[in-house]
């Protein structure tokens, strides 16, 4: 038995082979284990409770009154009722939220509404919230700046 567990793997790329099984094993046990935790996929906001409920998850006490969720449901704008704004978006499998200050960094196309935040690690965002992409524009022109 021993010799023909030798005579086999003497074979030309046998090793070669077993390697790259080896390894193909170990990728499909990495991915397995991946879906068994829960990690990665396509992260979305359910809906405007669960918008609320990121803002407030990122300023304890931030009651929303608004929410203007974005289509794709990547991103959404949360009003509270003393006209504070918070500007969330998916960031890899988790959300990301950041108090906007200023309208200097927004601008409106149409039914799309493009934010800045003037964060660099924030970034850029550009949300479709619909026929409310103006009507929010127009409530972020009352921020300062």
């Amino acid at each position: 038995m021993v010799k023909v567990v030798q005579a086999f793997l003497a074979q030309p790329g046998v090793l070669l082979v077993l390697k790259t099984l080896a390894s193909l094993v170990g990728v499909l046990f990495v991915v397995q284990l991946a879906r068994w935790m829960n990690l990665g996929g396509d992260v979305r906001i359910r809906d405007e409770d669960h918008a609320g409920a990121l803002a407030d998850e990122a300023m304890c006490g931030f009651v929303p009154v608004a929410v203007g969720l974005d289509k794709a449901r990547i991103g959404a704008l949360v009003r509270d009722a003393q006209g504070r704004v918070m500007l969330i978006r998916r960031h890899g499998s988790h959300f990301a939220a950041r108090l906007l200050e200023s309208h200097a960094g927004v601008r409106l196309d149409q039914q799309f509404l493009t934010v800045s935040t003037g964060d660099s690690r924030f970034g850029t965002i550009t949300l479709n919230l619909g026929p409310d992409a103006q009507a929010w524009a127009a409530s972020l022109r009352r921020l300062e700046g």
